[in-house]
């Protein structure tokens, strides 16, 4: 046998494999991708469609019906107050998770999580029996002037409770990649605690506080369940966004429907882009 037999039969087998390689990754790129354009890009397409097929005629007629306005503004201003409040706590809660030892904080991380797996529903029956007029905080609440259920301030507190985990959770990462040797330098040239965190700390951590912000800005604006629970779906004054589509699909209006759903969207979607940049940006950086 010849030495040009024999290379062909060594390079045979591992040119077979080569290719079966390449077939085996482009097949489950093909898999991967069939899966998402069949999960997300077609209903996003039929709902795009179906909402501006005609122009903007339907977003017009949707925004001209009784209290849809009021509606979106109201779903703006309070996920904008949930995820700057979270952005404050949410930190908060991250640096104390991962800063300081003591006894509970793996419970404390636990529960932490405990709103990615409570059902909205279940989030919103929890803030009724809590703030509702019939229960003791709730009545004490009334008596001074405060109204949280059937409110926007019910809205609020259901909008706080889902998404603070997305701020923690962007931020404690983050967090655990920063050299504490920066911070214990502070503290011995004399700087206090927070003077260190906004020296040190704060300017490292400023990208990941902005996209779990951003992420819990996004979740809000599209909160259904809890909402329809604690807000009384009041025109003008407690209706979301997201219960308004709700309400236009009862009222056999799918076109208006997938009008304002394709706006509310767009806005999340821009949102999540710009939460991948930061959150790139933050890893380059560590």
């Amino acid at each position: 046998m010849s030495f040009a037999e024999v290379s062909r039969r060594v390079e045979a087998p591992a040119l077979s494999r080569g290719l079966g390689a390449r077939l085996g990754r482009y097949g489950l790129r093909s898999i991967a991708i069939v899966y998402l354009a069949g999960l997300i890009l077609l209903p996003l397409a039929a709902v795009i469609t179906k909402g501006f097929g005609n122009g903007t005629a339907a977003l017009t007629s949707a925004l001209s019906s009784s209290g849809a306005q009021n509606a979106i503004k109201l779903t703006l201003v309070t996920a904008l107050a949930a995820a700057i409040i979270n952005a404050v706590f949410g930190t908060l809660l991250a640096y104390v998770l991962v800063r300081y030892h003591f006894p509970g904080r793996s419970l404390l991380s636990a529960i932490v999580d405990l709103p990615f797996a409570i059902p909205t529903l279940v989030t919103g029956v929890m803030l009724v029996a809590l703030y509702g007029p019939a229960s003791p905080i709730g009545a004490r609440l009334a008596e001074a002037g405060i109204d949280v259920v059937f409110a926007p301030l019910g809205i609020l507190m259901a909008l706080l409770f889902i998404t603070l985990p997305f701020v923690v959770r962007t931020v404690q990462p983050v967090l655990s990649e920063l050299d504490e040797a920066q911070e214990e330098a502070a503290y011995v040239l004399g700087a206090t605690t927070w003077t260190t965190f906004r020296r040190v700390v704060l300017p490292a951590l400023r990208p990941a506080i902005a996209a779990g912000a951003l992420l819990s800005f996004a979740r809000s604006i599209g909160e259904f369940g809890s909402v329809i629970v604690v807000s009384g779906n009041l025109v003008n004054e407690t209706l979301t966004a997201p219960v308004f589509i709700f309400q236009l699909t009862g009222q056999f209006k799918p076109e208006e429907a997938a009008a304002v759903s394709t706006v509310l969207f767009a806005i999340s979607f821009t949102l999540v882009m710009v939460t991948y940049k930061l959150v790139s940006r933050t890893g380059e950086a560590i």
